[in-house]
């Protein structure tokens, strides 16, 4: 068997980018084994014996060498199990069993079985985008999941046998349909099945209208999560752009990208038990959490006072930022996390404190407590306050159908549409209150209800926002005094 070097092309995720990486072997004598260098993760190190069982399972020869395996560059750390199929491929072309033009032009990405398939890994959205950038073939998992609107050339392995007959003889991945065309959106949810909740069915149009944060406080069992599982069907379609973003972020943390492939946005529900980096991103090696699996979506954080003080106050700069900066001892990640925010909380511990059906159990103090959890950065994200009360039972057993998604969205996209044209004329260059382009009447009902409320500059700003997008949705070019009389309904009952 012949002694040589080789060179192949890999890759490394860092945060929602794959850093190009090459995989150098040289073959030499001593005792039989192989070596990793280069910042090789424990994941990256157990490589070795995978691919020693692929080869054997595959019809290939041991080398009867010592093999040394270089993941350059060696300053930058090496996660995943993504190196096995470019680890097994270079030795391969060092010991003489295949040709070297086998990899050449190509970005090569797999996880070796033991009988010698290839699995899929995650992040193959972030290695389609650096192997077109570099103008490189992607080999990876026939089962790999990549963006279908991808037009750069791929070739998909079922197993490291097949290198055999040369990369130009592999089918597309995706050939065996892991990920679908985009098909007409179905939403299985519809506002329609909200019974009784009018007043918080208009909170969500109004919220999705604006794109504002939107805090729903009721007993349990009112339907505040049903509420807030039908957000995104009112939504616009992601488009090509944001779509982009969300099907990245998604690829790199191993979650399904058929949904967002579809043109549908995110919805994401953690538990309030979920930690600081669960949440925000983090671990290792760091992953996205999420607000940032959230992007260009909806986060829902039911029962809002029962999170983690850390894990709100987490959620600070992101909020602020649009965007998820973890440092590490390497260097720094970020992910996006351009997000609608929607929160539910009960009204106290018990969750009956007002409630006409039902006690409340609580002390004063406890309730004062409760409420108290949620932090002011917090509120200052969240425009819409709405109370959700317990739907009438009589109009659930009737199953009474009310306003649907469709209609809902219909609403949505027209007052979108005009926020848009407003937009661009008004260039950012006006405050909230002077963008929100007030009549007279309305003007002089705003000043005297922040007199009798005692708004702040802060609270202010909120309900011309509010008020803004209300008179939107409504088509009028000024806010009206019933513009602004409903979106002080909806403020915050926090300290402002």
């Amino acid at each position: 068997m012949a002694r040589g070097s080789s060179g192949i092309d890999a890759a490394e995720l860092r945060g929602v980018e794959a850093l190009g990486v090459t995989v150098e072997v040289s073959t030499s004598g001593g005792i039989p084994g192989i070596d990793i260098v280069g910042m090789p993760d424990s994941a990256v190190l157990e490589a070795r014996s995978r691919v020693r069982c692929a080869l054997r399972s595959c019809g290939f020869e041991l080398p009867r060498a010592r093999v040394t395996v270089n993941l350059a560059p060696s300053e930058m750390r090496k996660t995943g199990t993504g190196f096995d199929l470019p680890i097994a491929t270079a030795i391969l072309v060092a010991t003489g069993q295949l040709p070297r033009r086998v990899a050449v032009g190509c970005l090569m990405v797999g996880e070796l079985g033991l009988d010698g398939s290839v699995c899929p890994v995650r992040g193959g959205v972030a290695y389609a985008r650096l192997a077109q950038e570099r103008g490189l073939s992607l080999v990876t998992s026939a089962l790999a999941e990549i963006s279908p609107g991808w037009s750069g050339e791929t070739h998909g392995l079922v197993s490291l046998g097949q290198l055999k007959g040369g990369i130009s003889a592999l089918p597309p991945v995706g050939a065996s349909g892991a990920v679908p065309a985009p098909a007409p959106l179905r939403p299985d949810l519809d506002y329609a099945d909200v019974v009784d909740q009018d007043l918080a069915k208009r909170a969500m149009t109004i919220a999705a209208a604006g794109r504002h944060g939107v805090l729903m406080v009721g007993p349990p069992g009112a339907g505040k999560t049903m509420l807030a599982r039908r957000l995104p069907t009112i939504l616009p379609p992601l488009d090509e752009q944001e779509a982009d973003e969300a099907l990245l972020i998604h690829s790199v943390a191993g979650e399904p990208i058929d949904r967002i492939a579809r043109g549908e946005r995110p919805f994401r529900a953690p538990h309030h038990s979920i930690s600081v980096g669960g949440l925000v991103g983090g671990g290792r090696p760091v992953r996205p959490g999420e607000v940032s699996l959230a992007d260009k979506g909806v986060l829902f954080l039911d029962e809002l006072p029962e999170f983690g003080r850390g894990a709100l106050q987490a959620m600070r700069q992101p909020l602020e930022d649009g965007e998820v900066r973890i440092v590490r001892v390497d260097g720094v990640y970020a992910f996006p996390c351009d997000f609608q925010l929607v929160a539910a909380a009960n009204p106290c511990p018990c969750g009956h404190l007002g409630d006409p059906d039902a006690e409340c159990t609580c002390t004063p103090a406890r309730v004062a407590a409760y409420q108290g959890r949620i932090g002011g950065p917090l509120m200052d994200r969240i425009d819409v306050v709405v109370d959700v009360a317990r739907p009438s039972g009589r109009k659930v057993i009737r199953e009474q159908r009310g306003q649907s998604s469709e209609e809902m969205a219909s609403l949505v996209g027209q007052a979108r549409e005009r926020a848009a044209r407003r937009a661009r004329a008004d260039d950012g260059r006006a405050g909230p209150v002077a963008a929100a382009l007030l009549d007279l009447g309305a003007q002089r009902t705003f000043e005297g209800l922040a007199d009798r409320l005692r708004l702040g500059g802060r609270a202010i700003a909120r309900v011309a926002r509010v008020a803004r997008t209300i008179a939107d949705l409504a088509g009028h070019d000024r806010v009206t005094s019933d513009d602004i009389v409903e979106a002080v309904g909806f403020r915050s009952r926090s300290v402002e």
